[in-house]
C-alpha cells in the first residue's frame, strides 16, 4: 500500500466584520455600566475626546447629514462649528438634570458601603479558636473545615479520609465532634442524613420521632409515604405529619447563607412612569458621559506649522471618536423605539400586571421599529426596564402564547401565573394532579395538553400532586 500526498486548494467565503461595525454592535448591546466603561476606555485611547459630567439621550440630536458625513476635508475646514454643534447637541439632548454634590454623596456613600462578604471557613475557623480542645484536634479541625463543600458538608466520609490522609479515625471524629458543634448548626456533617441529626441532636431530640423517621426512613419522607412510615413504626399517622413538619424546618444545607454569589445591581437602561394615564419612557443617561471633540486638536489642524502625519493621526482619531458619539446616539435611540414599541403593545401588562402579558416576538417589533430581528435581540440584551409594576429584564416582555377558546391569544406567562392561583387555592389534603389542571385551566378559558401543564409546573418548582400532598 502507497501513501500519497495531496495538493489541492478550497475556496470558501467568509463574512467579516469590520472593526468598527463590531465597536457599534458591542455599544447596541452593553448595558448601561458596561457601556460606560467602554467609554472611558476609548477616551484612554483616543486623546480627541473629552467628558462632561452630562447625559447622552436621543432627543434632539444632530441632523442624520452630520451623523453619516465622512468627508473629512470639508469637515477640517470647519471644525470650529462642528465642535461647537456637538456641544450644542449634547446640551439639547439632556433629558435629566446634571447629578448634584448630594447625588455624588449618595453615589459614593453605596459604593463604601460594599463590603467583601465573609467566607464559612472564615467564620467557623473564626470560632474554632474558642473551642476546648488540644492543639492536635484543632488543627484537624480545620482541615476538616478546609475540605466542606457548599452545603457544609465534609467532602467524603470519615473513614474515607482515614484511609486517605493516613490519620487515625478516632482524631479525626474527634475533631469532627468539635466543627459539629459550630455554628451554623449542621456543619461538618458527612450527608445530609448525617446533618438533619445533628440539628436534632442540638435540640436535644436525639431519641425523638423526628430521629427514628430520618435514621430509617428519609427516602419515604422524601416521597411523602407517611402511611408506609407509620405502619413501619407503629404510630398514626397524624404524628408522622407532625413529625414531618419539624423536619421541614431543618437546614438541609447550613452553609447556604455563606454561598459566595457575585453581588449584580442592576440599573435599568428604560425607566416607564405613569401620569394622567399616560406613560412616558426615557433612558437611564446617568452613566454616560456626555463626549465631544477637543479644541485643542481642532487647532492642531488649523495650524499651518502641522505635519501631514501629525495631520493624519489626528484625522483618524477624530474618525474614531465621531463613529464612538454616532454609535452610542443610535443605541439610545434603538432602545427608545423598541421601549415605545413594548409599551404599546403591552399596556395591559403595564396597567394590571404580569397575568395580562401578551405573546410577542422580535419580528413584530423589529418590523415596528424598522430594524433587523437581530438587532431588537442585541438590543434588549442584558438590559433592565422599570415599571411601575417592578423592574423587569427587556427579554421578559418577549414570548410566545397559546389560544383561548374566544381565541384571544395569552401569553406562556400569564398561563404559568394562573397554573400557580390554581395550585394556590386546591385542597392541600387532596391536591389536583396535572390532568385535574388542566380541566381547571379549562374552565378559565385556557386550553393545553397536559404535558405542556407538566412542563409549567417544574419550571414553576411545583411539585408533583403526590409529593404536594399535605396529611
Amino acid at each position: 500500500m502507497s501513501i500519497g500526498t495531496h495538493l489541492g486548494q478550497n475556496l470558501s467565503q467568509q463574512q467579516r466584520l469590520s472593526p468598527q461595525l463590531q465597536q457599534s454592535l458591542n455599544i447596541l448591546q452593553a448595558p448601561v455600566f458596561e457601556l460606560r466603561q467602554m467609554v472611558e476606555m476609548e477616551m484612554s485611547q483616543n486623546p480627541v475626546l473629552e467628558m462632561e459630567s452630562s447625559d447622552v439621550s436621543t432627543e434632539d440630536g444632530p441632523s442624520e447629514k452630520e451623523l453619516n458625513d465622512d468627508g473629512f476635508d470639508e469637515e477640517f475646514s470647519r471644525l470650529s462649528e462642528m465642535d461647537e454643534e456637538w456641544r450644542n447637541y449634547m446640551q439639547q439632548s439632556a433629558s435629566r438634570s446634571p447629578r448634584t454634590s448630594e447625588d455624588e454623596e449618595r453615589r459614593q456613600f453605596l459604593f463604601d458601603s460594599l463590603t467583601s462578604p465573609v467566607t464559612l471557613q472564615d467564620h467557623l475557623v473564626q470560632q474554632l479558636g474558642m473551642a476546648d480542645c488540644t492543639k492536635k484536634i484543632r488543627d484537624l479541625a480545620e482541615m476538616l473545615i478546609g475540605s466542606l463543600d457548599d452545603r457544609g458538608f465534609l467532602q467524603g466520609s470519615l473513614g474515607d479520609l482515614s484511609l486517605q490522609l493516613g490519620i487515625p479515625l478516632v482524631d479525626l471524629r474527634a475533631a469532627a465532634v468539635i466543627v459539629q458543634s459550630l455554628d451554623p448548626v449542621g456543619v461538618g456533617a458527612e450527608d445530609l442524613r448525617d446533618c438533619l441529626l445533628i440539628q436534632l441532636r442540638r435540640q436535644g431530640r436525639e431519641h425523638s420521632l423526628e430521629s427514628r423517621i430520618i435514621a430509617g426512613y428519609l427516602e419515604d419522607l422524601a416521597r411523602r409515604r407517611f402511611p408506609q412510615i407509620a405502619r413501619k413504626l407503629s404510630v398514626p399517622v397524624s404524628e408522622i405529619a407532625r413529625a414531618a413538619e419539624h423536619i421541614a424546618t431543618l437546614n438541609p444545607r447550613p452553609a447556604s447563607e455563606f454561598v459566595s454569589v457575585p453581588q449584580q445591581y442592576i440599573s435599568p437602561d428604560v425607566h416607564v412612569e405613569r401620569s394622567n394615564g399616560k406613560y412616558t419612557i426615557s433612558l437611564n443617561g446617568d452613566q454616560l458621559p456626555r463626549l465631544r471633540i477637543s479644541n485643542l486638536y481642532k487647532d492642531l489642524m488649523s495650524s499651518p506649522g502641522s505635519r501631514e502625519e501629525v495631520r493624519g493621526y489626528i484625522r483618524d482619531k477624530i474618525r474614531s471618536g465621531k463613529f464612538l458619539i454616532r454609535s452610542i446616539h443610535q443605541r439610545q435611540q434603538t432602545i427608545q423605539r423598541i421601549a415605545e414599541e413594548i409599551v404599546s403593545r403591552q399596556k395591559a401588562f403595564f396597567d394590571v400586571g404580569p397575568s395580562h402579558l401578551k405573546p410577542m416576538n422580535m419580528s413584530q417589533v423589529a418590523d415596528a421599529v424598522g430594524v433587523h430581528e437581530t438587532t431588537v435581540s442585541r438590543a434588549i440584551s442584558g438590559k433592565y426596564i422599570a415599571t411601575p409594576q417592578g423592574v423587569y429584564e427587556m427579554r421578559y416582555f418577549f414570548t410566545s402564547g397559546v389560544a383561548t377558546e374566544s381565541g384571544e391569544q395569552v401569553s406562556n406567562t400569564s398561563v404559568k401565573t394562573a397554573l400557580a392561583e390554581v395550585v394556590k387555592g386546591e385542597d392541600s389534603s387532596q391536591p389536583w394532579s396535572d390532568e385535574d389542571l388542566v380541566q381547571q385551566l379549562a374552565l378559565q378559558g385556557i386550553k393545553i395538553a397536559r404535558r405542556t401543564v407538566a412542563k409549567y409546573r417544574e419550571e414553576l418548582n411545583i411539585l408533583p400532586s403526590h409529593l404536594r400532598r399535605q396529611f
